[in-house]
């Protein structure tokens, strides 16, 4: 199991925003390349976004459907990717608590992502190897997540 946890510059509201906006997944999803649908209930638990991965012409198509969602808070999604096989995400969302927080991380959010394979091929790669290859690729998502709520993507 892959754990990735990122102070952003950001509320866990305007982070909020941009999960809760299907169409900016491949924005933040790295190996996502492209959306064709979005579920008009998402992110509500059993929706589904309907994304494709890979570089043009070589796509595949695939899904990603929401287990778990507590509105500003966390987002469980189980992750297709074929033929790789599939993965549990949760990204949970916490508000830096201005009591425990140093000044400078007030109006900030911690925002962790917990990720590991639970069906397919990607469950024979051994933990130890298969972690930090997830740990590398949802650090990379994390920072281009806080891009996108920074620039305040999904608030409109």
């Amino acid at each position: 199991m892959a754990t990735v946890t990122k102070l952003f510059r950001s509320s866990a509201n305007d982070i909020w925003a941009v999960l809760a906006d299907g169409w900016l997944y491949p924005g933040w999803v790295v190996g996502a390349s492209r959306m064709r649908a979005v579920d008009p209930e998402w992110p509500a638990p059993g929706s589904v976004l309907h994304h494709s991965a890979g570089v043009w012409p070589l796509l595949l198509n695939d899904s990603t459907r929401v287990t778990d969602s507590k509105p500003g808070q966390m987002l469980e999604l189980i992750a297709r990717g074929w033929p790789l096989g599939e993965a549990r995400v949760r990204i949970s969302l916490e508000d830096a608590i201005p009591g425990d927080a140093i000044p400078e991380d007030r109006g900030r959010c911690r925002v962790t992502m917990v990720e590991d394979a639970i069906k397919g091929p990607g469950t024979l790669i051994p933990g130890f190897l298969r972690s930090p290859l997830i740990t590398v690729r949802n650090q990379e998502s994390l920072k281009r997540l806080e891009m996108i709520a920074k620039g305040k993507a999904g608030s409109v």
